[in-house]
């Protein structure tokens, strides 16, 4: 059976959980400290930082400036499994722009800081958490976009996604993950001004 680790224990750390709740993936949940509160299913396997991660697919459910501590501390871990990027590095005290290089995305920052046989997927960060727990997005089925520049890492990926009845479009190698983080920045932001509510997303029609 295929595992999934997810590092974090907030809103998207337990939609992802669902997630792969459905797709019928082992789940085993890593958070900050004991005592960390968490959105995530009950009955699941916990641990907290700094024990062995059990999961085939590591996914990174914290906000993107912890990711040089994660990448320090699980090093060795990580070098040969698939990481998953879901970040929108946004400036939360304006709402007004991104953080990461405008010639770069927190993808690319956390695979230049992976040893060499990691595999770095950006996915899930288009979705609000709402659309990834119900799999629907409106009458269809949630849309995930996901990007990445190892082709066995993004078919472990879409794997998970479909095996949770939502659809997988690959959008290309890992430089697309700017523009990924461009649409989740304009999602949260519509989201925060109200124009959407955050049980809404973006579908994508085939």
């Amino acid at each position: 059976m295929t595992t999934v680790s997810i590092i974090g224990s907030g809103k998207m750390a337990g939609a992802i959980a669902e997630v792969a709740s459905r797709a019928g993936f082992g789940i085993q949940i890593i958070k900050r400290s004991a005592t960390s509160a968490s959105a995530a299913r009950p009955g699941l396997e916990y641990g907290v930082m700094g024990d062995e991660l059990t999961g085939d697919l590591v996914v990174l459910a914290v906000p993107s400036g912890a990711y040089a501590g994660i990448a320090e501390l699980y090093r060795d871990q990580l070098a040969a499994r698939v990481v998953v990027d879901i970040s929108n590095p946004i400036d939360f005290s304006t709402y007004d722009e991104l953080t990461s290089p405008p010639d770069s995305s927190t993808a690319a920052e956390l695979a230049a800081m992976l040893p060499p046989g990691s595999a770095v997927v950006k996915a899930f960060n288009v979705n609000l958490g709402d659309t990834l727990t119900s799999g629907t997005n409106g009458t269809t089925p949630t849309t995930v976009l996901y990007a990445g520049d190892y082709a066995d890492a993004k078919t472990a990926v879409a794997a998970l996604i479909e095996a949770a009845g939502m659809r997988a479009v690959d959008v290309g190698p890992l430089t697309r993950a700017r523009e990924l983080e461009a649409m989740g920045f304009l999602q949260i932001i519509l989201a925060a001004l109200g124009k959407t509510r955050y049980e809404s997303g973006l579908a994508l029609l085939p």
